[in-house]
């Protein structure tokens, strides 16, 4: 059987780093054409003497130039422009999306004209402009498979989306589930970044302890699902075992459950429709998990999540202005310049201020963004 043929954008992030730990496992079934990444060219130059991929790209002319030096028979390019042309392969069986920002955007639209499957890592990409790139795939025929825990959990459940009443998605609540609206307002970056369950990127664990991230990713679980946000439900359930459920129209209620670990989400969204061996997790033990506990948002505690149902109701641009205010908030948290409550307060700022556009284009998309990140860190100075 021919090999699958595929790209990773972000080879060197959490989810890229997983992603080859599965593919290094069942290296029988997959060919590594291409790697992306951003400076980490440490790594990256690991991955190229493990892998041999034919082509890859990097962040900067400095990289570029660094990574020429051992590896001058290498196909080496740099920038966004190389990110595109990457994309443009259509040898390539499967694009796995695993950057973090609007960067993983004109990329993955690349990938779907030229016919090439999707495993999607990459929040931005629905969150910014889901509409445009659901209906792009559509139209070209492209599937894109989730890589979140929680949409991958969805998809495993889903027989027929015309039968299913209402999406289920599952939060751990993060490190200040049971902190006071005080404790969150004077926690510090360590205790932030101190996720009881998962291990992510610093970035992603900021937006979890916000229940940012639950926010996106309810957005984009009406983008990939075809499902009105009236229909979206989020539960706090702290174990992180159920990662998430669907109800049938009959009542039925099916949830995926198992270990807290990323390598099976990415591993079903690269070999699907299939199963396989792979990287070993440990088997769910039901007595040993004992009970499952679940409890509703507190929005008070948590005002990101409300801004990030209120966003996507509203639509077009609302949902580009909600990002991009956050992520610039989170960077200036992460920098000690503010405090984490204050980046709720600062995106509710960005959000009462910004003129919606409707149906915006994918470069007026990119105007706003940039325009609201702007305007986001003149705030902050202030």
């Amino acid at each position: 059987m021919e090999k699958k043929r595929i790209t990773i954008l972000g080879s060197t992030g959490s989810i890229g780093t997983q992603a080859l730990e599965v593919i290094e496992k069942i290296n029988d079934k997959f060919e590594i054409v291409g790697l992306t990444a951003g400076n980490n060219v440490s790594l990256l130059k690991e991955q190229i003497i493990k892998f041999k991929p034919s082509v890859v790209c990097v962040g900067s002319e400095e990289a570029k130039n660094e990574l020429k030096q051992e590896f001058s028979s290498l196909k080496i390019l740099s920038g966004s422009e190389g990110l595109v042309e990457v994309c443009s392969d259509k040898t390539l069986d499967l694009l796995v999306v695993a950057v973090s920002g609007k960067i993983g955007l004109r990329p993955t639209l690349t990938a779907i004209d030229n016919g090439i499957n999707i495993a999607l890592a990459n929040k931005e990409t629905l969150v910014m402009a889901g509409d445009i790139v659901m209906k792009r795939a559509k139209d070209k025929g492209v599937p894109i498979l989730p890589i979140d825990s929680e949409h991958c959990a969805i998809h495993q459940c889903i027989k027929n989306i015309a039968d299913v009443r209402k999406l289920i998605i599952t939060a751990s609540g993060g490190p200040f589930l049971n902190k006071t609206l005080e404790d969150i307002k004077q926690a510090t970056v360590a205790q932030t970044l101190a996720h009881p369950n998962w291990n992510m990127g610093r970035k992603i664990t900021v937006d979890s302890a916000t229940l940012m991230n639950k926010g996106l990713e309810v957005i984009e679980a009406h983008h990939l699902f075809s499902m009105d946000y009236s229909n979206i439900d989020v539960v706090v359930h702290p174990q992180s075992i159920i990662h998430s459920a669907i109800e049938y129209k009959d009542g039925s209620v099916i949830a995926q459950i198992g270990v807290p670990s990323m390598h099976i989400p990415i591993q079903y969204a690269i070999t699907y429709p299939n199963r396989v061996e792979g990287v070993k997790t440990a088997s769910f033990d039901f007595v040993k998990a004992r009970q499952f506990d679940f409890f509703a948002p507190d929005f008070e505690k948590f005002p990101c999540l409300k801004m990030a149902y209120e966003a996507g109701k509203i639509g077009g641009s609302s949902t580009v202005c909600l990002n991009a205010a956050n992520e610039e908030a989170v960077f200036a948290f992460l920098e000690d310049k503010i405090k984490l409550f204050n980046i709720a307060e600062i995106v509710e700022e960005m959000m009462a201020k910004h003129t919606v556009v409707k149906n915006p284009t994918i470069d007026e998309i990119f105007e706003i963004d940039n325009e609201i990140r702007v305007k986001t860190r003149e705030f902050i100075n202030k």
